[in-house]
């Protein structure tokens, strides 16, 4: 059974960093691809970080150079390192995989970590 279990979320303020992780289990090959998602109140759902299984990053203009997505394979474990925080990266942010290599379909997901940027 597939399971994917967020932690790191918190209230920082304007310009502060977080780290979320997320442990994944259950997955038969450790080197799938995985990704972050958020989604602010009122908004769509945005995906803001992918790694493959390759090792391949992909970033949202809105993250990038200021998030950086990893991935300890050993642990089946992904994180985001979330640096130069602003109010408008607040959100539910949510871990998401696909079991294969390549980034085709998030099929599993995790319940979500809170994420609140004050200005």
């Amino acid at each position: 059974q597939v399971q994917l279990v967020e932690s790191g979320g918190g209230s920082v303020q304007d310009g502060g960093s977080l780290r979320l992780s997320c442990a994944a289990s259950g997955f038969r090959d450790s080197r799938h691809c995985m990704g972050w998602f958020r989604q602010a109140p009122g908004k769509e759902r945005e995906g803001i970080a992918t790694i493959d299984g390759y090792g391949r990053t992909k970033y949202a203009d809105s993250v990038k150079g200021r998030f950086t997505i990893s991935k300890d394979t050993a642990k089946d474990t992904l994180y985001v390192q979330m640096n130069s925080l602003k109010a408008e990266d607040t959100a539910m942010y949510y871990c998401a995989a696909d079991a294969g290599w390549v980034c085709l379909e998030f099929n599993y997901w995790g319940q979500g970590t809170q994420v609140t940027v004050s200005s």
